[in-house]
């Protein structure tokens, strides 16, 4: 259930929608497969599941999830089998706060096996499902509609590519449909089956399986000719870690890269944290009425220099308190009216807050998972992530931004000693003004 409470300030009219607690739904689940031995890679990672080879120092698999929060799955389902307990390990260290459960192979079971497998326990009619060694970054939402749309028993996300040999070729019809699936051989250009699906669970669950079948091999390619099987075309980013030419090549192309502060403009969304940033945050305990939060000295003032640069401003804050009952929704919203005042009559603005006060950590719109995000891309569909920039002074708003897909600005207000450079962190300044002044020195 979407629950969706808005507070209507009257003397704000420019910003009259300006605060939402969100609590996602449901949400979207992804199957992921994961239980490859990587025998291709063996000589260059020895010892570990293919999906955990490292790029970067992170596990490939890292960059897989990421994209999938980034685009609104909420619930994991991991189908493991080699050397489960690393992966296990690792997503129960690494990614604790997402929804996310893990099915294990006895023995292999082959691709539709593992789905199958995995399939049991997912509570939706669609679920995604995708390679935990592949990357392919799709747009989630389109292929969701488009998959709903068609009613189709399976859509197939599919990538144009030119000059190739690795992989087949997938035919479709100018409704979308499949009509061939043809195989491996060069090919001067062609779709190749990208390794991401949308499947229909009650349906694929009905048909008579053997207990180990290939999900490409034994569903796809004996199935297609019902017409219930669609392609949807993406010509987004694509690697497939399988072969140690592409392994290498993910190094570079998956590394993070600081933001370019003189590409900044209206074009981008400046996500930021509340307590520790913009204003003082009290220790080990809540700022829990207006008479308690004191801004930084030069917040509003930075807030008036990056209202200037930055076509939207969004406040993305976790409020346990208000979950825990130690202060109302009244206080909040007390606290924020009075804080928006203060930064307009300073020259800056705020065009939307967003609050999480579930005490859950795995609620999808609780820091770092991305939930205020995509409510806020919800919102103002012309925000581009790719061009956001979230500002915080916690490891978990570094997540955040890691997880949504935005740029990481690391302020050193409450955590001077916090060891830098640091994975999460594109960039890092000591106050909110000192940020501000950088972005005018290159404007």
């Amino acid at each position: 259930m979407l629950i969706d409470i808005k507070y209507v300030i009257k003397e704000f009219s420019n910003t009259n929608d300006f605060s939402k607690s969100v609590t996602r739904g449901s949400g979207r689940t992804a199957i992921i497969l994961a239980g490859g031995l990587g025998t291709r890679l063996r000589e260059t990672v020895p010892d570990l599941p293919k999906c955990m080879a490292p790029v970067n120092g992170l596990p490939f698999l890292t960059y897989v999830i990421r994209h999938l929060l980034s685009q609104g799955i909420e619930k994991f389902i991991f189908s493991l089998g080699y050397k489960h307990d690393i992966i296990e390990e690792f997503l129960n260290t690494q990614f604790p706060t997402i929804n996310f459960q893990c099915v294990i192979e006895n023995e292999p079971l082959g691709t539709g096996g593992a789905i199958r497998l995995a399939c049991k326990n997912a509570n939706e009619e669609n679920v995604l499902v995708v390679n935990g060694d592949t990357l392919f970054k799709i747009n989630v939402t389109g292929f969701f509609k488009t998959h709903k749309s068609h009613s189709a028993v399976c859509s197939i996300a599919l990538k144009p590519m030119n000059n190739f040999d690795r992989y087949g070729v997938v035919e479709i019809n100018n409704k979308d449909v499949v009509i061939n699936f043809k195989e491996k051989q060069h090919y001067s250009s062609g779709l190749i089956n990208g390794g991401v699906y949308l499947l229909n669970v009650p349906a694929f669950m009905k048909i008579d399986f053997p207990v180990k079948f290939s999900f490409e091999k034994d569903f796809l390619e004996k199935n297609f000719n019902s017409g219930n099987i669609r392609g949807f075309i993406q010509d987004n980013y694509f690697i497939d870690i399988g072969i140690p030419e592409d392994y290498r090549r993910a190094q570079t192309e998956l590394k993070y890269y600081p933001p370019d502060l003189k590409a900044i403009d209206k074009n981008w969304t400046l996500f930021i944290d509340r307590d520790g940033v913009i204003n003082h945050e009290k220790k080990d305990d809540y700022i829990r009425n207006w008479q308690e939060f004191h801004f930084y000295d030069g917040a509003k003032e930075s807030l008036s220099i990056l209202s200037a640069i930055f076509g939207k401003i969004i406040v993305v804050s976790n409020q346990r308190g208000v979950g825990r009952g130690l202060m109302s929704e009244s206080d909040l919203a007390s606290i924020h009216q009075n804080m928006i005042r203060e930064i307009e009559t300073a020259g800056g603005r705020v065009d939307k807050i967003y609050y999480c006060s579930s005490t859950d950590m795995k609620n999808p719109c609780r820091k770092p998972n991305p939930g205020m995000a995509l409510s806020a891309k919800t919102d103002f569909p012309g925000i581009d992530i790719s061009k956001s920039v979230m500002v915080g002074n916690n490891s978990s708003d570094m997540l955040f931004g890691r997880n949504s897909g935005s740029f990481t600005v690391f302020l050193r207000t409450t955590k001077p000693e916090h060891p830098l450079p640091h994975p999460n962190i594109d960039l890092a300044f000591d106050s909110l003004p000192d940020f501000a002044k950088a972005l005018t020195a290159v404007q």
